[in-house]
């Protein structure tokens, strides 16, 4: 089954069983420093995200390789009268389009790409914020229906961002996901 059917189907899923769409928990903790401006929810899912944002003052651009998630990202934006661009793409092969400019915030979750990671240090504005959370190789993800190839390894997004201003950082071994909030400084090149 192709990437694109697989999330469909998924989303198809979710929706006809009413799984309502939430932001991330650790987002919302982190609304202090969320002030508005433009934002990119890269891997959207089915929105809970960057409503969370376009209702708390942010232009978001929402993508995500499922057309399922991305219509009704569509019809939540259009209904409840947000700011959302939602677009369909397949990040693996397609990128210039939404990486061509500079935003404010830039949101991941549950989505492991690692060549994205250059691009998302080049796509945050100096001064803006970078939230990602994923899986990561542990003990508790062992049983999860997930590859290794799209678990983190330890501490491995500190490393990463190492040159950011971190603002928040968990491993938690219960849930086996790793979470990073930092700001990119004006001094250093991504």
């Amino acid at each position: 089954m192709e990437a694109k059917e697989k999330w469909n189907s998924k989303y198809r899923n979710r929706l006809m069983n009413e799984t309502p769409t939430e932001a991330n928990k650790r987002l919302q903790l982190m609304s202090d420093y969320l002030k508005g401006g433009t934002a990119i929810d890269i891997a959207s899912g089915l929105g809970g995200n960057s409503i969370f944002l376009a209702e708390n003052g942010y232009k978001v651009t929402a993508i995500d390789i499922s057309e399922v998630a991305i219509n009704f990202v569509k019809e939540q934006a259009a209904g409840r009268k947000l700011n959302i661009k939602a677009k369909t793409a397949d990040l693996t092969s397609e990128r210039s389009d939404f990486f061509s400019q500079e935003y404010d915030l830039s949101i991941l979750t549950y989505y492991l790409d690692r060549s994205l990671f250059q691009v998302m240090k080049e796509v945050v504005k100096e001064g803006g914020y970078l939230f990602f959370e994923t899986y990561y190789q542990n003990a508790a993800t062992e049983s999860q229906h997930v590859s290794n190839r799209y678990k983190l390894f330890s501490n491995e997004l500190l490393k990463e961002f190492s040159k950011w201003r971190v603002l928040y950082f968990e491993e938690n071994e219960q849930e086996g996901r790793q979470t990073i909030f930092c700001q990119k400084p004006s001094f250093i090149s991504p």
